[in-house]
């Protein structure tokens, strides 16, 4: 195995912490505890970069503390977040940058999160060829409790040193994770653990977790990983049980982790793998129920009928969500899902229209401009019901959203995922 032993003025070299720049610009980000913003630090760039080199080539560089930060999670729980000054991301960019291709190279084939060319679609393929093409029809599903939170920093250390010999960056490296966190007012000391926040933790984390994931392959045993979400395959039941025992022997003992044994189970693809917001089945992937839930509570969100925001306004914040939505779902087979989605927002728009119009008149001018003779209806601009109405439909049919620039959802091929399968 090659070992690098002088990598310290790559990092420091001035070219190299314009680029780390440039990206943690392409982020934003919220300000750490200093306050600075990253417009504020791009307003000084050069002196800050000049200052930055000095003090990394001189070995004086010192991280500030993180700024803590809590988000919400899907079960109501809050998530830490450590994040760090613009100053110190553009160090950990700089950092991740020369150091990342050195492990990059050597991670395990089945890891994918946080890796250049990888992608949750990725892993999700992977993971039904295991499930419906190799044979492996049981799946140990692990789930991790605060694995960032948990990292050992000795641990971590060990992990870059294997490749990497150069004393500066291994200094530079414990000095973020000990820098230490800021809540309300007060420092506490961060004796494990790389806070969620990070840029270099991602990094660290693939770092820690490929000790499992070599452990597992040299084992002959078939994982996918997504940072945390770790899925292991069995042939049945018995193996399953078998292989479960010996990775939570490797994640707890050797990697000084916790496993959550209440969330941690085994599954068959005939019962559905839930992974990474899909269910996998034989032969089909579908989209999880919770995320078609949180899909929907998203576009309520962001339509509401009572709102200064007229339907174009509304229209042009959800096209935001709905094209990233589709392009991360489109692997499942979701067509007429998808379909009946459309006709939802549609009505919801219908009816944010009704609400703008006030009454039924400016629905008849609607439906003579569009060259209706029929009956004119009287009907209530305020109730739900009267949205699924045919008047309405032929005022404001699929045409006029086409018009108004709606994202139609209908129009991308969905069941793709033979599209991310490895050759």
């Amino acid at each position: 195995m090659r070992k690098y032993y002088s990598l310290i003025d790559k990092i420091y070299h001035l070219d190299n912490l314009r680029q780390a720049y440039r990206h943690v610009r392409s982020n934003n980000g919220a300000p750490g505890v200093d306050g600075e913003t990253v417009k504020e630090f791009g307003d000084k760039l050069e002196e800050r970069l000049q200052r930055m080199h000095r003090e990394l080539a001189e070995g004086t560089y010192r991280p500030s503390p993180v700024r803590r930060m809590e988000i919400d999670k899907e079960d109501g729980s809050k998530r830490p977040l450590g994040i760090p000054t613009v100053y110190d991301r553009v160090v950990q960019e700089a950092v991740r940058r020369v150091i990342e291709p050195i492990f990059e190279r050597d991670f395990h084939p089945s890891s994918y999160a946080y890796r250049p060319g990888r992608s949750c679609q990725r892993a999700v393929a992977k993971a039904e060829r295991f499930l419906n093409k190799y044979g492996l029809p049981y799946v140990v599903d692990m789930d991790l409790s605060k694995c960032f939170d948990k990292l050992d920093h000795d641990l971590i250390l060990e992990g870059v040193q294997a490749k990497i010999s150069d004393g500066k960056v291994l200094k530079l490296i414990r000095r973020f994770l000990e820098a230490g966190v800021m809540e309300d007012g007060s420092w506490e000391a961060s004796e494990i653990g790389s806070p969620q926040g990070g840029v270099i933790s991602p990094l660290l984390c693939n770092i820690y977790l490929d000790a499992f994931d070599q452990k597992m392959k040299n084992m002959g045993i078939r994982i996918v990983r997504y940072a945390d979400d770790i899925l292991v395959f069995a042939r049945n039941q018995r193996q399953a049980e078998r292989y479960r025992r010996i990775a939570e022997r490797v994640l707890e003992e050797d990697l000084k982790l916790t496993v959550n044994r209440q969330k941690t189970h085994i599954t068959s693809v005939r019962e559905g793998v839930a992974y990474l917001g899909f269910v996998i089945y034989p032969g089909s992937v579908s989209i999880h129920p919770k995320r078609i839930k949180r899909f929907k509570d998203k576009v309520r969100e962001l339509t509401p009928r009572n709102h200064g925001m007229n339907v174009r306004q509304q229209i042009v914040a959800l096209n935001r969500f709905l094209r990233g939505w589709i392009n991360y779902f489109r692997i499942a087979n979701c067509k007429m899902l998808v379909q009946k989605l459309m006709s939802w927002i549609r009505r919801r728009l219908r009816m944010k229209q009704m609400r703008e119009w006030k009454s039924w008149k400016a629905l008849h001018r609607q439906l003579r401009r569009n060259g209706y003779r029929g009956e004119f209806l009287k009907i209530s601009m305020r109730r739900w019901r009267n949205s699924a109405s045919p008047l309405l439909s032929m005022a404001l049919p699929n045409s006029w959203f086409e018009q108004m620039g709606l994202v139609d959802l209908c129009k991308y091929e969905c069941g793709v995922l033979s599209r991310y399968y490895e050759r």
